[in-house]
């Protein structure tokens, strides 16, 4: 058996391990006749996994797999996979968690976020109620249809400010998508950006799969907690920023490398709001941060504001002024008070009124904030081109 191999989170040699094959059988063979036979799970899982890199171009081996067997029961497996990376700059590991299930001599196999895996997963005895809670809530509308919002905080407590020392760059350094950034400073605690459920990946990488199809990755970990599908806050402890490479990749001072994955792939960070900052993109380690009119570039420090509700806004002024509140839907409607730039509001529906021009373009809409109150949706971050809370 080629692939490396790891059982409830701890090393196995694979030759001591023969015996403890049958903690994934194959699939049930009726009375009186042989079961089919079934390549073991780590097998198959390895295989697949190195047949994903293939289509991507890497260049990968069975001595690169690092398949870890976390739960198993009858024709069920559950755990996690990892393709380890070269110990240089500008790589780092790729993985999965996957739910298998053994069936007429061959593994049906899915990994996090790919179509199938929260069926599978709902099927499966091995996942838990919160598991099968957080891998079926997904949106009718994801960021590809014009959907930014995320409800993550910055993964460090809310409250403190930490330094942007890499703005948005490929998982792996300069490839695209520029799906992270990296952190340091502050406590040096890393924290879990949303509610979800967390995966030891390996020694030093935390997978937190949340609602929405999202997952984010943290990665250079010192002391990370050792999880399989445990449920986690936000603002959960994951581990400490740090320099660990075990799963490949280079660190040359402390940090934590965020990556933002959704349906089982890495997805541009830019546009996306994480704790009340939306990540701005430019050349792979430059761009930044924007916070209301105030921009962050790569280096500087951002304040962790905590998360945005899904039914609430940023104000962005587009100069830094302050916003009018109206007593209804357009500028022909009374003063009723003002904003300042970057204050966050709630906003109870919309409806069309006077045409305005902000940041992101041109726009007639207008929100009715829950005290009554009204502003031009062009003065807003919400992360959706559109009303959010419904019309009025």
């Amino acid at each position: 058996m080629p692939y490396s191999r790891r059982l409830a989170g701890l090393a196995v040699p694979l030759l001591l391990i023969g015996s403890l094959v049958a903690a994934a059988p194959a699939a049930s063979a009726a009375p009186g006749r042989p079961a089919p036979a079934t390549p073991d799970v780590t097998d198959a899982v390895g295989a697949k996994l190195l047949g994903q890199a293939a289509t991507q171009g890497r260049s990968a081996t069975p001595a690169d797999v690092r398949v870890t067997l976390d739960r198993a029961r009858g024709r069920w497996a559950f755990g996690t996979a990892v393709l380890v990376a070269p110990h240089t700059e500008d790589a780092h590991p790729t993985g999965a968690v996957f739910v298998a299930r053994a069936d007429a001599g061959s593994w049906r196999i899915a990994f996090d976020g790919e179509a199938g895996f929260a069926a599978l997963a709902a099927e499966s005895p091995l996942a838990t109620e919160e598991e099968r809670r957080v891998f079926t809530t997904t949106p009718t509308t994801l960021y590809a249809g014009g959907d930014f919002r995320t409800g993550m905080a910055l993964p460090f407590t809310v409250g403190q400010t930490w330094y942007l020392s890499g703005g948005p760059h490929g998982w792996g350094g300069y490839e695209q998508p520029y799906s992270s950034i990296d952190l340091a400073g502050g406590d040096q605690v890393v924290r879990a950006a949303r509610a979800g459920t967390a995966y030891t990946m390996c020694k030093g990488w935390i997978r937190v799969i949340h609602d929405r199809g999202y997952a984010t990755d943290y990665y250079h970990l010192w002391d990370n907690i050792s999880v399989n599908g445990a449920a986690v806050s936000q603002g959960s402890y994951l581990g400490y920023t740090g320099t660990d490479v075990t799963c490949g990749g280079a660190a040359s001072g402390r940090h934590v490398h965020f990556g933002l994955r959704q349906n089982n792939a890495y997805v541009p960070i830019a546009d996306h709001d994480i704790g009340k900052w939306v990540f701005v993109g430019g050349g792979a380690y430059g761009g930044g941060a924007r916070h209301g009119s105030a921009y962050v570039a790569a280096g500087g420090a951002v304040y962790n504001y905590g998360a945005l509700g899904f039914t609430q806004g940023v104000v962005d002024t587009n100069g830094g002024g302050t916003l009018t509140r109206r007593s209804g839907p357009g500028t022909g409607y009374g003063a009723v008070g003002s904003l300042a730039d970057g204050a966050t509001v709630s906003i109870s529906c919309s409806a069309n009124g006077t045409s305005h021009t902000g940041r992101y373009g041109t726009t007639s809409l207008w929100n009715r904030l829950t005290d009554g109150s009204w502003v031009s949706d062009a003065y807003l971050w919400t992360g959706v081109n559109g009303a959010i809370n419904g019309w009025c």
